[in-house]
């Protein structure tokens, strides 16, 4: 008799296949709160994305829970806590969407400064005719602020040292391993940036560190580029900071309330916006969907986790 697994969240079509084949798979969406309390004694293994929220309550409804395997890098959206206290083992899926996540954050840092987007629409609106496009800024030897330095940080860091970018960074603590230089306050590192980049976690922890006063820092002339969680971001300080002109535009991939994008932060030529895409690649995806697959394999047999959440 193959094991329940339950879908709680959309996932690739492929990875789903897969999951149907090995296992019994239920999905969420097409079920009742009748047919989940029917199976609810059954389920030991959720398998969600890294957009979704799985709470307390989620959890202590399925009593013999006991993996959530998160198609995401992103985690916190679980709560965590809820699946300690239950016994409940949390996998994610990093590393593989690295490189991803820095291509298209160094692409939103050079689509908004060089406003690629809005020379588009320039061409496409029949402007060139009437003359040359506003001149945009240059990216190359510019200095670039990171919050957050892990793994996506630090390989937005070596990318941006090809454009022979001064790079500093801000984080819990400082890494001795890493050449570039650490600034403490995130305030002063805004201040001391033309490019403010946020590679931190979503969580209670990080919500709106990027606030009026960090903007105000970051300046007239300065961008910021968001390609982590949009709770990091105080949506509606940012808005106020464009339409102020406190600071010279934004890219990014993430937002407070997703799907929905505010409206203030469309059409505008300084502002680049991409629908949470970073890592979606079929390459990468392809990579996260074999991780989501060892981790609940890995459960099944009783072996080592192979990416369980720190």
């Amino acid at each position: 008799m193959k094991q329940k697994v339950l879908k709680q969240a959309g996932l690739p079509d492929a990875l789903t296949a897969e999951l149907q084949a090995r296992y019994d798979l239920y999905d969420l969406a097409e079920m009742d709160a009748d047919k989940l309390a029917a199976i609810a004694d059954e389920v030991t293994v959720v398998i969600t994305n890294g957009e979704a929220v799985v709470t307390r309550d989620f959890i202590a409804s399925l009593p013999a829970l006991k993996l959530i395997a998160v198609f995401g890098v992103g985690y916190d959206g679980v709560d965590v806590a809820a699946a300690r206290d239950h016994g409940v083992a949390v996998t994610h899926t990093p590393g593989v969407l690295t490189d991803d996540v820095a291509d298209l954050a160094i692409g939103l840092m050079l689509a908004t400064s060089r406003r690629i987007v809005a020379a588009q629409k320039f061409i496409e609106q029949g402007d060139w005719s009437a003359g040359g496009f506003q001149w945009t800024r240059k990216v190359s030897g510019a200095r670039l602020g990171i919050l957050g330095m892990g793994r996506i940080g630090q390989a937005i860091a070596r990318r941006a040292s090809g454009f022979d970018m001064h790079i500093a960074y801000t984080d819990r603590k400082a890494h001795s391993a890493l050449a570039w230089d650490y600034v403490a306050d995130l305030r002063e590192l805004a201040e001391q940036s033309d490019f403010l980049m946020v590679c931190a976690p979503g969580g209670a922890e990080t919500k709106a560190l990027i606030n009026p006063s960090v903007l105000e820092a970051l300046g007239p002339q300065g961008v910021l580029i968001n390609i982590s969680r949009g709770s990091v971001v105080d949506e509606a300080a940012l808005i106020a900071a464009l339409e102020s002109g406190a600071i010279a535009g934004a890219g990014l991939d993430v937002f407070a309330d997703e799907p929905n994008v505010p409206a203030a932060l469309q059409q505008r030529d300084n502002v680049v916006i991409t629908p949470h895409m970073a890592s979606a690649t079929w390459e990468t995806r392809r990579e996260m969907s074999r991780l989501v697959l060892e981790n609940v394999q890995a459960w099944f047999e009783g072996t080592p986790l192979v990416t369980p959440v720190p």
